[in-house]
């Protein structure tokens, strides 16, 4: 018999006795969404400014998702890839169309699809550029974030991922971020370099955005060492910035582009790798796949909220939206103690709290946030990231804005 929850206390509990502590939650326990809100076990209305760090960018629940999910469920949910299914030649199409790629490779989660473009990178290393075997190093950002496996974790500077768990992959340079001299210097000084990984904004680093031009150099100084430029836009991707891939804002199309998140809506695990032949053909039967990659109700999930985003016309929203956010809360900047800095682009916003990484202050307006009917969540300490769902209106925004404005204005450090 499955336990039914009639309080918060109840359900923290509960996680607390049997589930692992691998993550530190805000103190509220949610029970139902629609669109931009959320409503906790005891009835109380939040706006969501997390978007469950950016996987639910067309709302909660949205009902054209929901619809193609259980029509599909009761039709065929999961076949492996042992054989043939009616909806993944059609998905498959869908996608590399959407973002003008030759082929595309299924995957679930977000780190299942960084591992796999690292997996086809070094073997396109290996097998096109001519790099000896073994011997290939992928080029990384300072601060990323590309997931928690033991590979990801193994390049990432944060030593609170990292530590006790090891021994550590080898095979990557890591180089500080929005610096294209530096990437230039670690092409000029080493040989055997396959491609640079790197998010064209870094989410969980605190939403560093960097310096205009960026990407479009990375890119030319990509193709001029015959290195591979691969895009992470698990979190920037899919409208959050403003257009459908945040690459698009600097016009340049990576050699391989990493999805996942939104691209499903938050109703299911889809991430998807997409590059042309000339990379993705090196993947032969046998050398990668997942049973649950591109099963049929993954698929249809995902081709239905990739056609919200267009439809609904979400990229729109976000840059237009995203624009308002910003010039409200710089006016929240410019007479506040408390708040330092706001930056982003689109709906992925950030506000630097001016105070050390390692206070509690970020992490208690938080919890006046959530007492006041907002719920954000601090990264690395005295950041606080807000990236609602992507269907919000201007009047929301609005009211979110004057939350946070009363908020801070009362906030007792």
């Amino acid at each position: 018999m499955i336990e039914s929850i009639t309080s918060s206390k109840q359900a923290i509990d509960l996680e607390n006795k049997y589930g692992a502590h691998n993550y530190h939650p805000l103190p509220v326990v949610l029970s139902k969404g629609e669109g931009v809100y959320m409503w906790d076990v005891e009835g109380k209305k939040y706006y969501d400014f997390l978007s469950s760090y950016s996987a639910v960018n067309q709302g909660h629940c949205h009902p054209r998702i929901m619809e193609t999910l259980v029509e599909q469920a009761g039709t065929l949910t999961l076949t492996s890839r042992a054989f043939h299914n009616d909806v993944l030649g059609p998905f498959e199409k869908f996608l590399s169309e959407y973002f003008g790629y030759d082929k595309v490779l299924p995957m679930n989660t977000g780190a299942e699809g960084v591992e796999t473009a690292i997996k086809i990178a070094r073997k396109w290393g290996y097998e096109k550029k001519g790099i000896p075997e073994n011997q290939g190093t992928i080029i990384v950002a300072e601060n990323n974030f590309h997931g928690r496996t033991t590979t990801v974790i193994s390049f990432s500077n944060d030593e609170n991922a990292r530590k006790n768990f090891g021994p550590y992959t080898p095979g990557f340079i890591s180089i500080p971020y929005d610096d294209t001299e530096a990437l230039e210097e670690v092409l000029k000084t080493h040989d055997n370099i396959i491609g640079y990984l790197v998010e064209p904004i870094q989410g969980e680093a605190g939403v560093y955005v960097p310096k205009d031009g960026y990407l479009k150099e990375v890119s030319r100084i990509c193709k001029k060492h015959g290195v591979l430029f691969i895009a992470d836009e698990i979190q920037t991707g899919i409208a959050r910035t403003g257009k459908i891939l945040a690459c698009d804002h600097e016009e340049v199309k990576p050699d391989m582009l990493i999805l996942g998140k939104a691209i499903s809506g938050g109703f299911y695990p889809v991430s998807a790798v997409l590059a042309d032949d000339k990379i993705m053909e090196v993947i032969l039967p046998g050398q990668h796949g997942s049973t649950f990659g591109g099963n049929p109700l993954g698929a249809k999930v995902a081709m239905t909220a990739l056609n919200v985003v267009k439809d609904e016309r979400l990229a729109e929203n976000a840059e237009k939206l995203g624009e308002l956010f910003r010039a409200r809360i710089q006016k929240l900047v410019d007479k506040s103690p408390f708040v330092k800095l706001v930056r982003g682009k689109g709906l992925l916003n950030a506000v630097v709290i001016n105070d050390s990484e390692d206070s509690e202050t970020a992490w208690n307006i938080c919890l006046a946030l959530k007492e006041n009917g907002l719920l954000a969540k601090p990264t690395h300490g005295n950041i606080i990231r807000f990236a609602p769902p992507l269907v919000i209106t201007e009047e929301q925004i609005h009211e979110c804005c004057d939350i946070i404005e009363k908020t801070i204005s009362e906030f007792k450090h």
